[in-house]
């Protein structure tokens, strides 16, 4: 009689779990990556208070990176592509890990390059590595073969806040845009 007592009882409460099942990293709890303010690449000042109301991906690269940026870049332009309508619900936020090559100008050409509503996001040196330390970024500039061909070493994962600013998920490098896509559609239905 008790053991059906508990069977009963798991399968009325097996569909009660309120939890959506994502498809990358649930990052929720974490306590940091809260804020940044930085100029967006048509010179606005930008906050996450700007973004209210949409789900929002920030990823930190560089224009010039030879492999992790465009692939991310593109990846997050599919998964756009994917969401159809519910795109316009998502804001995808590129932060230059460096500046001292990544003018407005050029983030101007390279961010909506992958899609027209991306953004482009900079400031001095000792801003980013302010922003970069409070989302637990790492980032390193390796020498050249002369000073203006440098690479940056950086970390390849991406962020993801819901519509209200609050941190919800990590994307790691390489995830699947049908995974990304399916992860957003949740962020902006509420979930």
């Amino acid at each position: 009689m008790v053991r059906r007592f508990f069977l009963l009882l798991a399968l009325l409460t097996a569909g009660c779990d309120t939890q959506p099942q994502f498809g990358n990293t649930d990052i929720s709890a974490a306590g940091y990556a809260n804020d940044f303010a930085l100029t967006d690449h048509t010179g606005k000042p930008r906050t996450m208070a700007d973004f209210r109301g949409r789900a929002v991906v920030i990823f930190f690269g560089y224009t010039q990176c030879p492999d992790v940026c465009p692939t991310t870049m593109t990846g997050m332009a599919e998964a756009m592509r994917l969401l159809g309508g519910d795109s316009e619900k998502v804001q995808v936020l590129f932060v230059t890990v460096d500046p001292e090559r990544d003018t407005p100008e050029l983030l101007a050409q390279y961010v909506p390059m992958f899609n027209p509503g991306f953004l482009g996001l900079y400031a001095d040196a000792e801003t980013i590595a302010r922003t970069a330390q409070e989302f637990r970024v790492f980032y390193k500039k390796q020498p050249g073969s002369t000073p203006t061909t440098y690479t940056v070493d950086h970390s390849a994962g991406s962020y993801v806040y819901d519509p209200q600013g609050k941190l919800r998920l990590y994307i790691k490098h390489g995830e699947k845009p049908e995974v990304i896509a399916k992860d957003l559609k949740l962020l902006v239905a509420g979930k």
